[in-house]
């Protein structure tokens, strides 16, 4: 399997400094600073990032889960909410919260929040993420 990469580079102190990101497939590539990350500032910041790749993977692993379990997604659709959170004193990525609509033709309610589930304990980026965050799944069926 590939090695994926990305850059971040960063210029003056903590709270007046900038910063850039640019992922290595080019698909990326902007500003960060104090400000985007925490408190409203315009660009971007790794917990952004960190939800995309959240959200991308999930929403990947749920239709290879699907396919396996005998269905075919019409339709996934994946927010995934990042909270940045001080904890003992120091800025932690503490929570993920996953919400998940989708249309499977042919899936009960019990069954699709079953399969949903296991993708949350099992896409790569929950494995990676889960034993220092807690992450929730609200999915519903459409």
């Amino acid at each position: 399997m590939p090695t994926r990469t990305s850059e971040a580079e960063w210029h003056g102190n903590l709270k007046e400094g900038r910063g850039h990101m640019r992922l290595g497939s080019g698909a990326y590539d902007g500003a960060y600073t104090f400000n985007s990350r925490f408190a409203d500032g315009g660009g971007t910041n790794p917990e952004e990032l960190i939800a995309a790749a959240h959200a991308g993977c999930f929403a990947m692993a749920l239709s290879g889960d699907l396919v396996a379990a005998g269905f075919t997604a019409k339709d996934i659709r994946v927010t995934a909410a990042v909270h940045l959170n001080s904890v003992n004193g120091k800025a932690t990525i503490d929570k993920i919260d996953l919400t998940v609509g989708a249309e499977v033709p042919g899936i009960d309610k019990a069954t699709f929040a079953k399969i949903a589930e296991g993708t949350k304990q099992n896409c790569p980026v929950s494995r990676l993420l889960a034993p220092a965050a807690t992450i929730t799944l609200d999915a519903t069926l459409a």
